[in-house]
C-alpha cells in the first residue's frame, strides 16, 4: 500500500507541474520568513526526478536527490523482509541523530548567503 501510495503521489507531481507558483500552496516558512526549510523545492525535486531530470531536482533541493535513493534501498530492504517473514532491519538510534543532524545542517547552510546559489538557486 505505501508503494502505491508513493507512485501515486509520484504521478501526481509529474502531471502536475509544481514549479507553477500556486500550485500546490507554499510553504510557511517561507513564506513568513523568506527562509527556505530543508524540505523547501521536493515537490519540484520530485517532478524533476520523475522527468529524469538530474540536474534541476538538484537545483531544486540537493539533499532530497540524495535522500529519494536511500529511503528507496531502505523500503526496498524492509519489504523483502518482511516477505520472507523476517523482521525490518533496526537502525541505531545514532543514525536517526545524524540524520537529523544532516536536516537541520542542510536547512541552515541553504539560507546562507554564499551558499545560496548553490543549494538555493530559485530563492535568489
Amino acid at each position: 500500500m505505501t508503494a502505491g501510495v508513493a507512485a501515486a503521489a509520484t504521478v501526481v507531481l509529474a502531471v502536475r507541474d509544481p514549479h507553477v507558483p500556486g500550485s500546490y500552496g507554499f510553504c510557511p516558512l517561507l513564506a513568513l520568513t523568506g527562509f527556505a526549510c530543508p524540505a523547501c523545492g521536493g515537490l519540484r525535486a520530485t517532478h524533476d526526478l520523475a522527468h529524469l531530470d538530474l540536474a534541476s531536482a538538484w537545483a531544486a533541493n540537493p539533499l532530497w536527490v540524495l535522500l529519494v535513493p536511500l529511503v528507496v534501498a531502505a523500503w526496498v530492504v524492509w519489504v523483502v523482509r518482511a516477505a520472507r517473514g523476517r523482521p525490518g532491519p533496526r537502525f541505531p538510534v545514532a543514525v536517526g541523530w545524524a540524520l537529523l543532524a544532516v536536516v537541520v545542517a542542510f536547512g541552515v547552510a541553504r539560507n546562507l548567503p554564499p551558499l545560496v546559489p548553490y543549494l538555493t538557486p530559485w530563492l535568489g
